[in-house]
């Protein structure tokens, strides 16, 4: 490194140059999230259309050549020239940053893309974009090169209607993966269609032939229901509350269902706030506030006349049963969607909300509405206050069994796992666990691993579903006892990543189509129960080859079919005969030498590090594919079907 540091050294990027040199911090990544999110920034501003009732339907279609299209029918952006920048306002927005009409309450009251960055960024990270906007009678159009404009913008004919029509090729230097993928983008559209009563979205796939429209005039109370399904219901039908407050539009709608589990869905002005902020705040701590509130209303923690020991057990009993927001919530599906003038979300993917004055909205609409309902409907709300006493109960019983375990060193660190191989270091941030599945594979990963840092625990037996299991269930799981013990971190209101034993942990399974469930269904568990390791991105899949491709003393491991065909096809190009190809059913048929140098070596492994978008996925398709709803899971199964490759029959 120069000792040598002036002004030469200091470099400014232009235009849509810092795009492309930090993607990442526009997009949030370069891998599949990233991808998927671009076509989001582009949706967004269809949808701010629709927010502000000048759009009506919305078309998305996905082409064989890897590009896609998105159009609706709002006002279209304006093809005029700019006063003060002289050229069209359409090139402004597709190649200037932080230029378009969020920023003006006159043309957008409420917005999602208020950092006027994210068509522009997609214009950036695109192989090609062409936009096409249809205006008074008249089509015009512009072609961009990894966001230089190819040709001024121009008029090319005439056209009925108005609109706007984007059509972009996410560039392959830029992207780790250029493949969409139907299911995640038809998850987001559909939940777009649910938040937008009237709005009709398509989504096209031209690779597979298949087309799926949404239409929903049912709003929130209907998306609940969607939700809901599968599981046996509390109450008839959603409670559904709406109010306004401090110029936040504010909607929710509960259900509560006889499983343990919280399903809760939170938007600001339709963007998915997986994070959660302010909102979420505002509504659990008033939904916990008037459920204590109304408990002491109806006097549910008291039957009448009793001796005076058992009055003074009941009190005791009383005194210590406090209802707590993890009470409240379970068996609660919701959803939460504000509708924010200004809203600050924290970072470009605007995962988390970060307006104070959201959190009080939400609390004043949940105490206010909600208090009118119990008061109108005391029957429903006596059989959710019941639920919410009887989940109080069982946590306290649960706590109990845990401390009882406890005292037997059941889950002590004292009394790790048999299976478990564990690592010399004590330094944490230094070592890492694999979660292998099955004995063989944990076995040639024991002999795999360096033994200074790498943990092994392998899996032997069933992977509980977790998500329909209730607690104690989870906790009598050896399986999954064994991971909680392993980690050390304890789970869900015990959770402390303080007491992390590991920095990494890999979840190694085979790259087949059982070794996808049971990572499906790890990656579930890690979502419901272990989240914020996930957030610390501390959560990793190991990535497997599927083939191993030899020539004479050259030899290439192979991790997709297709990677397979153009190896194969360029050595016997360059005249190589008698390739032998093998394929690995499991990650027990390597080696220890080949797993260690494919899978393990961090200097050479492949990894990739799980998202909290990855998990909810994961979790997405656990509820599809385990759930009640027949036609969810035909439609799913359809359409994935022909990319099944490695089925072992």
């Amino acid at each position: 490194m120069s000792k040598d540091y002036g002004a030469k050294n200091i470099q400014v990027l232009k235009g849509l140059e810092p795009v492309r040199k930090r993607p990442g911090m526009y997009i949030g990544s370069t891998g599949k999230a990233g991808l998927h999110h671009l076509v989001t920034e582009v949706v967004d501003n269809s949808i701010d259309e629709a927010i502000a009732g000048v759009c009506k339907n919305i078309e998305i279609t996905l082409f064989e050549d890897g590009s896609v299209e998105v159009k609706d029918d709002g006002r279209g952006i304006p093809v005029e020239i700019h006063e003060e920048e002289k050229r069209s306002t359409l090139e402004l927005v597709m190649t200037v940053l932080h230029a378009g009409g969020k920023f003006n309450k006159d043309s957008y009251k409420f917005s999602s893309g208020l950092h006027g960055v994210g068509v522009s960024v997609v214009n950036a990270l695109s192989e090609w974009l062409q936009v096409w906007v249809i205006q008074e009678g008249k089509l015009y159009t512009q072609r961009y090169t990894r966001g230089i404009p190819v040709h001024d913008v121009e008029e090319i004919g005439e056209s009925e209607g108005h609109g706007t029509i984007v059509r972009f090729k996410p560039d392959p230097t830029v992207f780790t993966t250029t493949q969409f993928e139907f299911e995640i983008l038809n998850n987001r559209f559909m939940e777009l269609a649910f938040l937008n009563p009237g709005l009709t979205l398509k989504l096209k796939d031209m690779r597979e032939n298949e087309e799926i429209k949404y239409c929903f005039e049912g709003g929130l109370n209907e998306f609940c229901t969607y939700l809901s399904k599968g599981y046996k219901n509390l109450h008839p039908k959603p409670i559904y509350l709406s109010g306004k407050y401090n110029e936040i539009d504010v909607e929710v709608a509960i259900q509560y269902i006889m499983g343990d589990e919280e399903v809760m869905r939170t938007y600001v002005n339709d963007v998915n706030t997986i994070e959660g902020g302010t909102h979420v705040t505002g509504f659990r701590t008033a939904l916990t506030r008037l459920i204590n509130d109304y408990i002491k209303k109806f006097s549910m923690l008291s039957n009448g006349k009793q001796s005076k020991n058992k009055k003074s057990e009941k009190k005791a009993d009383e005194e210590e049963l406090v209802i707590q927001g993890g009470d409240v919530r379970e068996g609660l599906v919701s959803i939460l969607s504000l509708r924010v003038p200004e809203p600050q979300f924290e970072g470009q993917t605007k995962a988390k909300l970060g307006n104070e004055e959201a959190q009080e909205a939400v609390a004043f609409v949940v105490r206010e509405r909600l208090s009118e309902y119990f008061d109108i409907h005391s029957d429903v709300a006596r059989v959710i206050l019941d639920r919410i006493i009887q989940a109080a109960k069982a946590r306290l019983a649960a706590k109990k069994a845990r401390e009882m375990v406890k005292r037997k060193n059941a889950l002590e660190y004292s009394t790790l796992p048999g299976k478990l191989a564990d690592c010399s270091t004590k330094e944490r941030q230094h070592s890492e666990i694999f979660i292998v599945e099955g004995d063989s594979a944990g076995g040639s990963a024991k002999q795999a691993r360096d033994r200074e840092f790498q943990a092994i625990l392998p899996l032997r037996g069933k992977i509980l579903n977790v998500e329909k299991a209730s607690l104690e269930k989870l906790l009598k799981n050896e399986t999954i006892s064994d991971i909680i013990t392993a980690i050390g971190t304890g789970i869900d209101d015990t959770f402390d990543i303080e007491r992390s034993r590991y920095g990494k942990v890999f979840i190694m399974t085979d790259a087949d189509v059982d070794g996808a469930h049971i990572r499906t269904l790890l990656l579930t568990l890690f979502f419901r129960h272990f989240r914020p390791l996930i957030n610390a991105g501390m959560v990793y899949i190991a990535l497997s080859p599927l083939f191993r491709v030899a020539h004479g003393k050259d030899e290439y491991y192979v991790y997709s079919e297709d990677e397979m065909k153009e190896i194969t096809g360029r050595l016997k190009e360059e005249g190589k005969k008698n390739l032998s190809v093998q394929r690995y059913k499991g990650l027990g048929e390597m080696n220890p030498e080949q797993l260690w140098k494919t899978t393990m070596d961090p200097k050479k492994r492949r990894m990739a590090r799980v998202s909290l978008e990855d998990a909810e996925v994961a979790n997405s398709i656990l509820i599809t594919l385990m759930g009640s709803d027949v036609e969810d899971r035909r439609r799913y199964i359809q359409h994935h079907a022909l990319q099944v490759t490695n089925l072992d029959i």
